[in-house]
This record gives structure tokens, sequence and C-alpha cells, in this order.
């Protein structure tokens, strides 16, 4: 038996998994951002960038090493196609990533991983217990437009659509956290905080 639990959290964009792991977090669970460590190999990693550029051009990358992200945009995460073919040059190396970050924190009883495609990467298939964090489709819409300024109405909408339902995620799920402004998330996050903590 493990010493620690391995907690997935997903949810759609908007949802608001980064709110209910920041409150994890403040309980003392360490959570690992798989979407922010995967932005961070792709300027980082050497081998991953290599690959990136052999497959989608030069012109993926700054002359300074950032992303270019307009370019990415434009060329890669309008097409359903190329966007899987990125994502399958990325996990594998934050999949890497994320085992490293393990280690270093199995003397906690738990830890969190919070990914918005824990499913589609097949990642979740690693970890003990899974949480997903749902909201209306409407509601999570205006949240992303009240926090990304960059992002249309289309654009958001476009996201929706390339990820996992919720009802596609909540077959999977152990534990659900509803952030619709109608149940308090703390309280539930403190449930599971508790039931982790007893394992």
């Amino acid at each position: 038996m493990k010493p620690f639990k391995q907690i997935g959290v997903t949810g759609g964009i908007g949802s608001g998994k980064s709110l209910v792991c920041q409150i994890f977090q403040v309980l003392g669970a360490p959570v690992y951002d798989a979407d922010s460590r995967a932005k961070k190999l792709m300027t980082t990693d050497g081998i991953l960038i290599d690959k990136i550029k052999k497959e989608f051009g030069s012109l993926s990358y700054h002359t300074n090493g950032d992303i270019n992200r307009e370019y990415l945009s434009a060329n890669v995460f309008g097409d359903p196609d190329k966007l899987k073919r990125l994502n399958e040059l990325v996990h594998p190396q934050v999949a890497i990533d994320y085992e490293h970050w393990v280690t270093m924190h199995a003397t906690h009883k738990y830890l969190i991983k919070e990914a918005a495609l824990l499913f589609e990467s097949g990642s979740y298939k690693t970890l003990d217990e899974l949480i997903v964090v749902t909201a209306p489709i409407e509601m999570r819409i205006q949240r992303v437009l009240a926090r990304d300024n960059h992002r249309t109405r289309e654009d958001i909408e476009k996201i929706i659509s390339n990820q996992l339902s919720d009802e596609e995620k909540l077959v999977k799920a152990n534990y659900v956290i509803k952030n619709d402004e109608k149940e308090l998330i703390i309280p539930q996050v403190l449930k599971l905080h508790e039931r982790f903590n007893s394992f």
C-alpha cells in the first residue's frame, strides 16, 4: 500500500479548479499545477523545445526563447489534430516532471495534481482518487471573460468544445465539488481534506 495518496483535481475552463487547489494548498497539501508546469517545460526542456520546433516550425518560439503564442494560436490551437500532436509531445514530459515532484513531496498524507486535461491525457490512471469541479457553462464563460481580457466568448466556447463534458468526467470521478455559487466551496474542500488525512 502506498504511504500517501495522489489526488487529481480537474474541471473545465472557468470551473474553479484552481481556486479549489488554492484552498487545498492553504490546508497544507502540496499542489502540482500541470498546466503551469507544461508551459514552463515548453521553454526550459531542451528536448521538448526541439521536438516542438521540428513538428511545428522554428516560428513556434521567439528568438529570446519565449513561446510564440500568437503563432501557435493561429497554427496549432485552432486545429484539433495539431493540438493533439502538441499534447502528445508535452504530456510525457509533464508526466516525468510530475514523478520527480512526487518523490520530493512523499512525506505528506496526500498530494494534489491539478490538470485541465487529466482525463484527455490519460494521466488520471496513475492517481488514486479524482475530484471533478463543476459549474454551469454560462457561469464558466462569464468567469473567464472577466478573468482573461484576451479571450472572446467564441474563444472560450471553442476551448469548452475541445474539453470533455462534465458528464463524461463525472463517470470517472470519485468526488464532485460544485462551484455554482449555491454551495460554499470551502466546506466541500474541508470535508475532502479531512477524508484524505484519515487514509
